[in-house]
């Protein structure tokens, strides 16, 4: 290969690589779907498509593992219900109870959204199941960003939130459990995405 030869490859090389590296990153989006790749004269599209949700099959299931699905689907529409409710009133509580300007009014304040909480949930709480109450903590840590202990904690103080966990223990709760939609609670977070898409 003579030298000149070379100084050309040479030269043809570094004219094309700047337009390579070019071409593959300056994509242009269409209508927010499309991303369009041009290289040289060759065009190519990219479509960019929403995530899709799969859901367990209960028709794959064997039959212990359906009839402890249906039941943690059961548990879960009985009491996401709760969850939901409580993360709009905790959000409404915070705003008023930020706006007080002493201890004494605060605590006011929080005495009688106990009075209230407990004349409307008394009842469900009361029949509720030892699994359905763990279940509502971790969905309450969903809801709202925070653990039982921390809302407990935050209103009452750290002396109650941790009498309350005391309690929690004695019955094999944990008001510091946080919810793990991708691994421990993947198969709640399955069953609540199927009930917000209104297929159960």
């Amino acid at each position: 290969m003579t030298t000149l030869f070379r100084i050309l490859i040479l030269f043809l090389t570094l004219q094309i690589i700047p337009v390579v590296i070019f071409a593959q990153t300056s994509g242009t989006k269409v209508g927010g779907e499309k991303d369009s790749v041009v290289a040289l004269s060759d065009t190519s599209m990219h479509y960019f498509l929403k995530p899709i949700d799969i859901f367990p099959d209960k028709k794959d299931m064997k039959p212990k593992a359906l009839r402890e699905y249906t039941l943690l689907e059961y548990k879960v529409k009985k009491v996401y219900p709760m969850a939901k409710v409580a993360a709009i009133k905790l959000a409404e509580y915070n705003r008023v109870y930020s706006t007080f300007k002493t201890e004494r009014e605060r605590k006011k304040y929080v005495k009688g959204v106990e009075k209230e909480l407990f004349s409307e949930f008394e009842d469900e709480l009361r029949q509720m199941k030892v699994s359905e109450g763990r279940i509502l903590i971790k969905l309450l840590d969903r809801e709202t960003g925070n653990s039982s202990f921390e809302i407990i904690k935050e209103f009452k103080g750290g002396f109650s939130a941790f009498f309350w966990q005391s309690v929690a223990r004695l019955f094999g709760h944990d008001l510091k459990a946080q919810y793990d939609p991708v691994m421990e609670d993947r198969l709640i977070e399955y069953i609540i995405l199927q009930i917000d898409l209104g297929l159960i």
